[in-house]
């Protein structure tokens, strides 16, 4: 492994570190990392009755927050970066006792700018949620 990578690697590790103890918000709704690298995040929640609707299935906010989560860490794996614009769409319904995992990968990167699609999948991997969102990096 280069230097390079040696360092952006060490930098997502202190960035996960940082997200146990500092982002209380996702960790309240039971969001773990499953994997961070650089540009890359896959993050995890179980659907709680508490995370659902008026209709028993799982609430756009929750879906939302997953998918945001796994954008936010892949974002700022490269540094400081900030939401610009993002944008979702929902595709299936999901409910409690299911397992879903928010995939973000980074199609686009600029000295100011990144584009990140996250995929948000069941344990079936059937898409429940699309994501897209653009990013200022400081």
């Amino acid at each position: 492994m280069s230097e390079h990578q040696n360092n952006a690697q060490q930098y997502c590790e202190e960035l996960k570190d940082k997200y146990y103890r500092e982002d209380t918000y996702p960790l309240s709704l039971g969001i773990e990392i499953g994997e961070l690298s650089p540009g890359y995040c896959r993050v995890e929640m179980e659907v709680t009755q508490n995370l659902t609707n008026f209709h028993n299935i799982t609430h756009g906010g929750a879906l939302f927050s997953l998918a945001d989560t796994a954008f936010g860490l892949a974002s700022n794996s490269r540094g400081t970066a900030v939401a610009l614009q993002v944008s979702i769409n929902y595709m299936a319904p999901s409910v409690p006792g299911e397992k879903l995992t928010a995939i973000a990968s980074e199609e686009n990167l600029t000295k100011s700018t990144g584009v990140y699609s996250v995929t948000v999948l069941n344990e079936k991997e059937e898409t429940i949620a699309l994501f897209r969102g653009v990013v200022y990096r400081r």
